[in-house]
């Protein structure tokens, strides 16, 4: 792990995400010459984006939320579906909650540790395939992950599964294509700022979703 979270240090600036002052992260300030470096180190190309080096808005909106409302998950136990730089993830646990990021990237996992170190917060981390267990999670978080279909379908769910078993399930989207259009209840709206390079515009308008299941 140490040569990757030398590579994160060397690929990013530690940074506030705009919604979220609170919180510092190693982020990357460009896209590409970070794809190019991954893609030289991993010696592979078309890999997807570098995920983790970025505060994604519905990221943003969902760990502002749980900053303003602690009581949410304060005492839980939480999982942070998809973690990335874990933005979400610092958030709950700032907010008082047992955290676990489900994350399998292990440059994110690197990012995590970083990140996590940098805010002063525990974060369990979970590499594996968290969509094949039950889950013994009081609280599952998951920013930004409805904007791929195959992820998606297997990602809704698994997640309404769990909103049905008791579980608070909260999203964070700013309008990607395969959110769910039902079962969904909203509990507040924010205007992120966004990067050009990462989006089709300066800011998006992002829910914070409770799915009812």
């Amino acid at each position: 792990m140490s040569f990757e979270r030398d590579f994160v240090r060397d690929h990013t600036a530690v940074v506030s995400p705009p919604l979220v002052p609170e919180i510092r992260l190693h982020l990357a300030t460009e896209v590409t010459p970070l794809w190019q470096a991954t893609e030289a180190t991993l010696q592979q190309t078309q890999l997807p984006p570098p995920y983790w080096a970025f505060a994604w808005a519905g990221g943003q909106a969902l760990a502002r939320h749980l900053l303003d409302h602690p009581a949410l998950v304060s005492g839980r136990r939480v999982l942070d579906f998809g973690a990335g730089s874990g933005v979400v993830a610092i958030a709950a646990a700032k907010a008082g909650a047992r955290v676990t990021a489900a994350e399998p990237d292990r440059f994110a996992l690197a990012a995590l540790a970083l990140n996590a170190a940098l805010n002063k917060v525990d974060i369990v981390v979970e590499n594996g395939d968290v969509l094949a267990t039950d889950g013994g999670w009081d609280t599952v978080l998951a920013g930004d992950m409805c904007y791929e279909r195959p992820l998606a379908e297997r990602l809704i769910p698994w997640l309404a599964a769990r909103a049905r078993g008791g579980a608070l399930v909260l999203l964070g989207d700013p309008g990607r294509a395969y959110l769910p259009t039902g079962g969904l209840h909203a509990l507040a709206r924010y205007w992120v700022p966004t990067p050009l390079d990462l989006e089709d515009r300066e800011a998006r308008e992002t829910t914070v979703w409770q799915l009812t299941g």
